[in-house]
């Protein structure tokens, strides 16, 4: 639905309710152990692609307008009411450190600092710039994995919500995250308000 008002929403970085954290965990361990390298490529492949869609298929004016979504699974409270240009913005900011993270599992290293769910949120000003960008962020990520050798790596960097993942985890992540914040554009375009005919 639409709101003209800042709603009252948690706190970025709040995490996900406990239950629905737990069941996460559990079924994105099992993804993990199931799937290749070459599922999470395609994997990803296939979202990226449906998110452009979704955004071209967007009226160009409307992509900046902020929406107040239901929660979806695996989406923070904080994020429910951003915009398609915001999500995308997310996606690239996310992009790019999923691309670091492997690089550096996979060149022996362990990036510094920890991982935060609040230091990936959008800048709600975001323009429409953000969707080349994004598309370059991808662009980066699958490089970085067709050029990482072993991707089970000893090395792991923690999620903070699935712990420590290797090189590969991160990229089942990636493609799980994109998947996410497609059902999350759907989500909001569902709730533009649309044009009258006349």
């Amino acid at each position: 639905m639409t709101t003209s008002s800042e709603p009252a929403l948690a706190a970025p970085g709040a995490g996900l309710p406990a239950i629905e954290l737990f069941i996460g965990r559990f079924l994105f361990r099992l993804k993990c152990r199931a799937g290749n390298r070459e599922e999470f490529i395609s994997g990803f492949q296939k979202e990226r692609s449906a998110i452009r869609t979704l955004v071209d298929d967007c009226e160009e004016q409307k992509r900046g307008e902020r929406i107040l979504i239901r929660r979806l699974r695996g989406l923070e409270d904080s994020s429910r009411y951003w915009s398609v240009l915001m999500t995308i913005d997310h996606l690239r900011i996310t992009n790019l450190a999923f691309a670091g993270v492997i690089r550096s599992l996979t060149h022996g290293r362990v990036p510094e600092g920890e991982a935060s769910t609040a230091a990936v949120k959008p800048d709600p000003l975001v323009t429409s710039g953000v969707v080349e960008e994004y598309e370059r962020s991808c662009d980066l990520l699958l490089s970085v994995i067709s050029k990482a050798g072993e991707l089970n790596t000893t090395l792991r960097y923690p999620h903070p919500w699935f712990g420590p993942l290797n090189a590969f985890g991160w990229l089942a992540l990636a493609s799980m995250h994109l998947g996410i914040h497609r059902a999350q554009i759907e989500a909001i375009l569902r709730g533009l308000p649309t044009r009258a005919v006349l």
